[in-house]
């Protein structure tokens, strides 16, 4: 471990990425003593939250994405909802590839996607005039939902 006055907790408080590199040196060498167990554990923690937000954001987007491509005729902005669309199933696919845990939390987070989504069309005044499922019209199974085109 480098040389430092500053305890591993300070240290997070002043340089985070020099708290991140120390920790692991710690690990490393097994020396527990030294860590900075409480935001070691908050860090820990985060990154779950983290993976959970972005497969909540990216699930939004995607329906609502998909909304505006089967229920609006602005034909002039298919194509970039499309490529949303497809993008966010990738970008899906890859997170659950990397934390395959979330998997389950798909399924437990798809209504309420939905509903945001629908929210945020229903809020915005250029979408107010179409009508929009209140029941999801689209895949809930999520192989179909990342894997099919159910937009045309």
């Amino acid at each position: 471990m480098k040389e430092s006055k500053l305890t591993m907790r300070e240290l997070y408080e002043t340089d985070f990425a020099l708290w991140l590199e120390q920790t692991a040196i710690l690990l490393q060498k097994q020396d527990f003593q030294h860590l900075d167990l409480p935001n070691l554990i908050e860090e820990v923690e985060s990154l779950g939250r983290s993976d959970k937000r972005e497969l909540y954001n990216r699930l939004t987007t995607l329906f609502e994405h998909s909304l505006k491509r089967c229920f609006t005729d602005l034909i002039q902005d298919y194509r970039g909802w499309t490529d949303t669309i497809r993008r966010n199933q990738k970008e899906i696919k890859k997170l659950l590839e990397d934390v395959p845990s979330l998997k389950i939390y798909v399924q437990q987070i798809i209504d309420e996607c939905y509903q945001d989504a629908l929210l945020l069309l229903k809020e915005n005044p250029d979408y107010q005039s179409y009508p929009f499922p209140e029941i999801c019209p689209f895949p809930t199974d999520s192989e179909q939902l990342l894997n099919d085109i159910f937009w045309e």
